[in-house]
């Protein structure tokens, strides 16, 4: 059983819920566990029937839960850009104020992702489980990618503002003396935790020991051809994929009723198409009626957890 397990897909298909229900049946069996949303259009608090925040929330006695906020963590980014942009001042280049969010953020493109991540190396080793409810296949993707690209980023800015600090000191040595020279700050640090953070992220991603991605679909035509993109992509990425997950599948259908067995089997053909076009387990999750808050769905986490 992995450490890490993301829970991803096509809009519609019901992350949260499988997320959710999985989470709570990995509390109910006694793990320290988390579930964290990524999706911007937040329904965890909702499927758990809970008020949760963007600090993690106590739902059961083993179970905590959080919606990332981008806003509430782009002060930290924004102490990191604020600090780059005084060293690149001190030196006679001007950054406008309204260009600092664009360094680290909350409005530059990817925030929510970054939260996201930062969140999640936060949080590698404070619980025994750590579940994430994606966003839709598109944020998902650009998620994954994003661990490299920021740690890559961080490294440069740090790299820029090591040198620009040092132009700066030698300047002011010329009038001061050895006095003028300063050492690190928290700025320093915190450049260093950040990319600290995106390393170890980066490798949680991509180790099969710890992380298992679970790709949630429908048996319905539409939405198969991306299931496949999806399962294309993370392939690309490295990232280990430990099943599909086929949620809503019609099992006790009244045997009376032709339309429903129709679908019943037309929804049997489409996974069987599945498990012939993937190398992949298919795990099955019965239709269930909206299920919502912590009894309604160990149903799910059950069928999840193979009981």
């Amino acid at each position: 059983m992995n450490a890490y397990t993301m829970f991803g897909g096509k809009g519609g298909v019901g992350k949260t819920t499988c997320a959710a229900g999985y989470a709570v049946g990995l509390a109910d069996a006694g793990h320290e566990t988390l579930v964290v949303s990524t999706d911007p259009a937040h329904s965890l608090g909702d499927a758990l029937d809970a008020d949760i925040g963007s600090e993690p929330t106590s739902v059961t006695r083993h179970l905590e839960a959080v919606e990332i906020d981008p806003a509430s963590r782009a002060e930290r980014y924004r102490v990191l850009a604020e600090a780059l942009a005084d060293d690149m001042r001190s030196v006679g280049v001007r950054v406008p104020e309204d260009d600092l969010d664009a360094l680290f953020g909350g409005a530059m493109p990817g925030a929510d992702e970054i939260a996201a991540l930062d969140l999640f190396g936060e949080y590698l080793d404070g619980y025994e489980r750590v579940v994430f409810d994606t966003a839709p296949t598109g944020h998902t993707l650009r998620l994954l990618d994003l661990p490299d690209t920021v740690g890559r980023a961080v490294e440069t800015a740090a790299s820029v503002r090591s040198q620009v600090r040092r132009a700066a000191d030698t300047a002011r040595s010329m009038v001061f003396g050895p006095a003028a020279f300063r050492g690190e700050d928290d700025a320093d640090e915190g450049f260093a935790e950040l990319r600290e953070r995106m390393e170890r992220v980066e490798a949680a991603l991509r180790d099969p020991e710890r992380t298992g991605f679970r790709v949630v679909f429908r048996p319905e035509a539409l939405v198969l051809a991306e299931t496949g993109r999806l399962v294309d992509r993370l392939r690309e990425y490295e990232v280990p994929i430990a099943d599909l997950v086929a949620n809503g599948v019609l099992v006790d259908v009244n045997e009376d009723c032709s339309r429903c067995t129709r679908q019943r089997d037309r929804q049997q053909e489409r996974l069987e198409v599945v498990r012939g076009r993937f190398d992949l387990p298919v795990t099955e999750v019965p239709e269930l009626d909206e299920p919502r808050g912590v009894e309604s769905l160990l149903a799910v986490g059950g069928a999840l957890n193979g009981e």
